[in-house]
């Protein structure tokens, strides 16, 4: 089984990949939050940080871009690959309104003819991938895309799993939810099974993976599931492809050890104690779950409201203690 970490805007950053990779070895891919290309032909400090070798040392990156653009695409292809980044991910799976408004992620999936235009002029691209220099030329990445089934009706998906099958696509990671479900209700698993049947490529399940017996559900459905991405699973728990795995579970003294790793890189990333901190929390509103307890309530309370960065470690190191 391949094991991919999807991404999380404001938390999956290269200081937490680093940690993650470094305490929880076993991912095969982490994926990063979307590069918001566009016609300025341009990317924010953060996301070329981000996307940097020496920034992602030991970790296998998927560098995710958020366009509808394919000039723009073909453009951020060449620029990953400059990075050294093998494979390319397209994002159709962001519900955000700000995202979909725009027609990009998620609101992509709205009109499958422009889809298909799109990605018919993104191969003939690369097919005729430029190189000046002959002797060492830079070799296009694969590209792969992750997916929603639909915006409104799962009667959506035959439209656009015809469009994904009429080119190369490396892999196809499907998301069985609509758009209008955010990330609420039950993954819908008859439309996936439109993909799992008739997809021609690789193919990978992402959705509402948090423990073993959800992995176990999944795989006596689709018996051939060779590739899964886990997001808020993974986020919430750290150890869970471990656990998947058969391995034991989190540990109090891993998480702070996790919790401690993830804390020093952020700080050395974000220069202050203001700016991690409000990463850390939003890391803990996924993490808080661990701890059900009411004394947990208690602390992960005083974690939220820290004010001084002595406060916030006393409290979230205690926390830790809990599980």
């Amino acid at each position: 089984m391949i094991y991919d970490f999807a991404p999380m805007e404001g938390i999956t950053n290269y200081a937490y990949r680093e940690a993650h990779r470094e305490c929880f070895p076993g991912i095969d891919r982490y994926y990063s939050p979307f590069i918001a290309a566009n016609q300025t032909y341009s990317m924010k400090t953060r996301e070329k940080e981000d996307t940097a070798p020496e920034h992602n040392s030991g970790v296998v990156l998927v560098p995710q871009i958020l366009t509808n653009n394919a000039d723009v695409f073909l453009w951020s292809l060449r620029q990953m690959s400059q990075r050294g980044w093998t494979t390319v991910n397209l994002n159709l799976g962001c519900p955000s309104a700000t995202v979909f408004t725009h027609g990009k992620g998620a609101g992509f999936l709205a009109d499958p003819s422009r889809l298909d235009a799109f990605f018919e002029q993104v191969f003939e691209g690369l097919a005729a991938w430029p190189n000046s220099d002959t002797e060492n030329p830079v070799i296009p990445p694969a590209v792969t895309v992750k997916t929603r089934i639909g915006i409104e009706d799962a009667s959506e998906a035959p439209a656009l799993l015809a469009v994904f099958n009429r080119y190369p696509i490396a892999e196809l990671i499907v998301h069985p939810r609509l758009r209008k479900d955010f990330y609420k209700g039950e993954p819908d698993f008859d439309t996936y099974q439109l993909f799992y049947e008739e997809y021609r490529g690789p193919l990978t399940y992402n959705g509402d993976i948090c423990s073993p017996a959800d992995l176990r559900s999944i795989l006596a459905r689709f018996p051939d599931t060779a590739r899964v991405m886990i997001g808020r699973g993974l986020i919430t728990n750290p150890a869970l492809v471990r656990i998947l795995q058969g391995g034991p579970a989190l540990t109090a003294e891993e998480l702070m050890h996790f919790h401690d790793e993830v804390y020093t890189r952020q700080k050395a990333a974000m220069g202050s104690f203001q700016n991690t901190v409000g990463k850390m929390k939003e890391l803990w509103y996924y993490m808080g779950s661990l701890f059900p307890s009411p004394d947990s309530a208690r602390l992960l309370k005083a974690v939220k409201k820290a004010r001084t960065e002595t406060a916030y470690l006393e409290a979230a190191r205690e926390l830790c203690k809990q599980i």
